[in-house]
């Protein structure tokens, strides 16, 4: 029995997308007791490290996930799902992570980086594990703000690094008991072989080898990203289309490039790095009652295993009742419809503006602090021109037969 541990913050649904894709079926953790009958356990990862504390504690998961862990029982950690197995973390300062492994996860310095570290990154394998039993050196998909470096009390886990600025831990394993910093469901192919490899509960060596590491450090590379401006055309169908300032028609109907679904697919297939969709009636329409941009997410993850980014009115709103919904309302709805991370606009550009007249201290109340707060600064992309489609990292394309492009 594979059990999936959804603690009520980010996306979930990607990753049971691609349990099922994999071919595997999946259950649901509801109850406390039900961590204990898990055969094998995942907790999935987005958030900030706090949130993700303080809602465990209030479902009552801490006591029997530490009982379920300290027995080492069979368990994958992805991105918060690792750091929360640390002590604690400099993102929630005084927050007791689950202290499985020494040690505290630190942020980037930003001073020298760009934060969050987001792209496709290698990893050094540094000992032998089922989980990277075929690894041939591909990238995986990172997003995160902070890290676990390694220490001489932690180095008995350290399964593989990697490098932003210095080495940091991207995997940790101890007998059954392993996690990863990046998201294999949204590392294509590469992640959903680990991800298989873990569901098929491949043996792990009694006393595994230590692996040579390599010499070169590992980088980020160049990312292909694919923005699909959607609305609904004269028939009410979502399609895909584009224009200069969202003048869209051609001969008096919008026009129609392809549908948005079926468009992702393919992108993801030809080797884009991340999907955008760009709701662009979500500036003038309710985005919780746009039930078909919501199917849209939702149909998409079940077909497209790289992250899928959605802008178009993330921002607070009242609807034809006069019910209030906030920034994270409408964001946390499109995470678990399918998004990994959600971008803003104009709405960046207000918020700016406010906390400039508050001699540039922000508040809590805008829409980036209230959704960075609960899931992470990660989750949130602020674009200040919707119509890019391109991001440049340096060096190399994830795809070595993708030949790079200047920046535009």
């Amino acid at each position: 029995m594979i059990s999936l541990l959804d603690y009520g913050a980010g996306n979930v649904r990607s990753l049971r997308n691609a349990i099922h894709a994999l071919g595997f079926s999946l259950t649901e953790i509801e109850r406390p007791e039900d961590i204990l009958k898990a055969e094998r356990l995942i907790f999935p990862g987005v958030g900030a490290f706090g949130a993700a504390m303080e809602r465990l504690h209030r479902l009552g998961y801490v006591e029997p996930l530490r009982e379920y862990l300290a027995a080492g029982r069979p368990y994958l950690g992805i991105c918060i799902g690792l750091q929360t197995l640390f002590e604690g973390s400099e993102e929630c300062p005084g927050v007791a992570g689950l202290g499985l492994i020494p040690g505290q996860v630190r942020r980037f310095d930003d001073s020298e980086l760009a934060v969050p570290h987001m792209g496709w990154n290698d990893v050094r394998v540094e000992r032998d594990s089922p989980l990277f039993a075929d690894y041939a050196g591909e990238k995986f998909y990172f997003v995160h703000s902070f890290r676990a470096e390694q220490s001489a009390e932690n180095a008995d886990w350290v399964l593989a690094s990697s490098d932003y600025g210095s080495p940091f831990v991207s995997a940790v394993q101890r007998g059954q008991v392993g996690a990863v910093q990046f998201h294999p469901e949204k590392s294509g192919a590469a992640g959903l072989r680990l991800l298989r490899r873990f569901l098929a509960g491949d043996a792990v060596p009694e006393t595994p080898a230590v692996r040579e590491a390599a010499a070169a450090p590992t980088k980020l590379a160049r990312r292909v990203i694919a923005c699909l401006d959607v609305r609904a055309n004269d028939a009410g169908d979502l399609v895909v289309t584009k224009g200069d300032q969202y003048d869209v028609r051609e001969s008096g109907a919008v026009r129609n490039l392809g549908k948005p679904v079926e468009l992702a697919a393919r992108y993801y297939e030809e080797g884009a790095d991340e999907v955008t969709f760009l709701n662009i009636t979500g500036f003038r329409d309710f985005p919780l009652a746009d039930q078909p941009m919501l199917e849209v997410l939702e149909r998409a993850s079940e077909r497209v295993f790289v992250p899928l980014t959605i802008g178009g009115g993330i921002r607070a709103f009242s609807d034809a009742e006069g019910t209030h919904y906030s920034a994270l309302d409408v964001a946390d709805r499109y995470f678990r419809a399918g998004a990994d991370k959600v971008s803003i606009g104009s709405e960046a550009v207000h918020i700016v503006e406010q906390a400039l007249a508050r001699g540039g201290e922000g508040d809590g109340t805008s829409a980036i602090e209230q959704i960075a707060e609960v899931y992470g600064n990660q989750a949130v992309v602020v674009s200040i021109d919707p119509r890019r489609v391109y991001v440049e990292r340096p060096e190399e394309t994830r795809h070595h037969t993708v030949e790079t492009a200047e920046p535009r």
